[in-house]
């Protein structure tokens, strides 16, 4: 595995996304977005697409601690993701809490809840990933 992390992506750093380290269980994660303008869609709402963004990440990074994925060796893909948007954040910040429901040998099943800071749910997901090697690799 790489010794630095690896280079912000831009869409992330744009959305101030931040991966929340006070997870005790290795097959969950969570991660935090600011509502913020660079957020809102048209309607200066939280965007459905920024949303998306978030459960994508919490789903990635559930599946990254709850596996010995190695970056050099492997990629991973997102297969599909149903995203249902229940309501509004009443605060400043929504947070993607992710769930691995259950790791096959190239597909991982993961569910998501955003919600905000009081707990307001704001959507729930379903999600899969696959496991791919890298080229080469």
């Amino acid at each position: 595995m790489a010794d630095a992390p690896p280079d912000p992506i831009p869409l992330h750093a744009h959305l101030d996304l931040e991966f929340l380290e006070a997870v005790a269980d290795a097959d969950h994660a969570a991660v935090r977005m600011p509502v913020a303008p660079n957020a809102f869609g048209f309607t200066a709402n939280l965007h459905g697409g920024a949303v998306a963004t978030l459960v994508d990440c919490a789903c990635a990074l559930a599946v990254v601690r709850s596996s010995g994925f190695d970056p050099e060796v492997e990629s991973l893909v997102t297969v599909d993701m149903h995203v249902r948007y229940l309501g509004t954040p009443r605060t400043g910040a929504v947070i993607g809490r992710a769930k691995v429901v259950k790791a096959g040998s190239s597909i991982v099943v993961v569910e998501c809840k955003v919600v905000d800071d009081d707990e307001h749910l704001v959507a729930v997901a379903d999600f899969s990933m696959m496991r791919v090697p890298t080229r080469g690799a």
